[in-house]
């Protein structure tokens, strides 16, 4: 008797679902309490406490309507046999318009283009919703209906014209990878990845924001001086015009070997009280980089990729794995799909797992700054990002520990404090 993958695929989506509901209710019931954690009485003003707690809990009320929604939607689609009939008609529209759907590379793009505007057209209301209506109603929405589908415009035009190569790539590579497939499509893959981060910050970001060089002053000169301070191969520091489309702030760096990149968000340097707020932020995204923290995601990210892509390889060829799901061919991409499917369990916990290890590597970053000297104002600089983001004042320690890649406000300050103690 074959193995019911879909069932199964199915009853673990409806099981997370209910589990990640439960850890949403008690995050809910977190955010409506009505006082501070007393760690954060008197750092944290009232008037922004309240503010934050009505963000939080207008995102919170519209996570369970979109959740409801897309269980729904995806179960349905699963056992109602949508994806093989979706797979058909691409194939049928292929032959009404001369080409060949024997052709596997033709069908897989057919099929992949009807896929995206289907999620484009089920996604387009909430994204509005979201945007146009919780964001603007906090003050943090900067766009305008025109920025928002040309934005959304470019990200398919990108979709159309990185996509077709590299899925007719990989659909070659497996159909003749042989007994090394699963090497040859990690390796297609870790190359794909080097040229995205290369070309992504140069050719694509520009798309949808302007950056522009930090203009010398002071704040450019204490940044310049830390990154020299710790070896860092600071080429260049951009500002960008985050605040065209939201009042919330970033930064962050990217490059390889001697070309880094600082970028900073204009709404970083507008929110913190002063530069050396803004200076330890960076200070602490330095601690990353000297810390070797993104060399070690990223090797995780490809063993992860290396063992996905051997699993598949294992059941590329199950008849029952196709059939489950109402194939009676058995398409390149169609299996991937499937397979990441089936792996979900696994993935939950490895997701859980990289959180964990992503909060440890925070506190670490943390605990660099503080040793530079930023002790101060990193905390004061948390907190001011805290309060201009109305993030969540009050957390439930089982949702954050699931779903957070960051520690809660409360912990990094408890542990720059605690630090703090035991250096005096």
């Amino acid at each position: 008797m074959a193995f019911p993958y879909l069932e199964a695929v199915v009853g673990f989506m409806i099981f997370m679902y209910i589990f990640e509901t439960y850890l949403d209710v008690r995050q809910h019931v977190a955010l409506k309490l009505p006082t501070l954690p007393k760690t954060l009485e008197g750092v944290i003003s009232e008037e922004k406490f309240k503010k934050s707690r009505a963000y939080s809990l207008d995102k919170s009320n519209f996570h369970f309507l979109h959740g409801f929604v897309t269980i729904l939607m995806d179960s349905a689609i699963l056992l109602y046999g949508v994806l093989p009939w979706f797979w058909k008609k691409s194939g049928d529209t292929l032959e009404s318009i001369g080409f060949d759907s024997e052709n596997e590379i033709y069908h897989t793009l057919a099929f992949l283009t009807g896929v995206m505007i289907w999620s484009q057209l089920t996604d387009l209301p909430f994204s509005l919703y979201s945007t146009f209506v919780i964001e603007e109603r906090h003050g943090f929405n900067k766009q305008t209906i025109l920025l928002f589908f040309r934005d959304m415009i470019k990200g398919m035009f990108l979709a159309v014209v990185i996509g077709p190569p590299v899925v007719a790539a990989i659909i070659l590579i497996v159909q003749k990878g042989g007994p090394y497939l699963a090497i040859y499509l990690w390796g297609f893959m870790f190359v794909l990845s080097l040229v995205m981060m290369t070309i992504y910050p140069v050719l694509i970001a520009p798309l949808f924001n302007k950056f522009t060089p930090l203009p010398d002053g002071t704040l450019r000169s204490k940044i310049e001086n830390l990154a020299s301070s710790l070896s860092f191969p600071l080429k260049k520091l951009f500002v960008v015009d985050g605040s065209t489309r939201s009042s919330h702030s970033n930064a962050y760096m990217y490059g390889f070997f001697k070309n880094k990149r600082i970028v900073l968000y204009d709404t970083l340097i507008q929110q913190c009280k002063n530069e050396e707020e803004v200076v330890a932020v960076i200070a602490h995204e330095l601690g990353h980089w000297k810390l070797n923290h993104t060399m070690y995601s990223f090797i995780a990210v490809q063993v992860l990729t290396l063992l996905q892509f051997g699993g598949y390889t294992l059941v590329k060829n199950s008849k029952d794995l196709f059939l489950s799901f109402g194939f009676d061919t058995q398409p390149v991409l169609i299996g991937l799909i499937l397979f990441q499917h089936t792996i979900q369990p696994i993935q939950h916990l490895v997701s859980f797992g990289l959180n964990l290890v992503s909060r440890a590597f925070e506190f670490q970053a943390d605990a660099f700054a503080k040793k530079l000297g930023y002790s101060k104002p990193l905390r004061d600089g948390l907190v001011k990002l805290q309060e201009e983001n109305l993030s969540a004042m009050n957390t439930d320690p089982w949702y954050s520990a699931y779903h957070y890649s960051h520690p809660p406000l409360v912990e990094r300050l408890a542990a720059i404090d605690e630090a703090d103690k035991k250096a005096d």
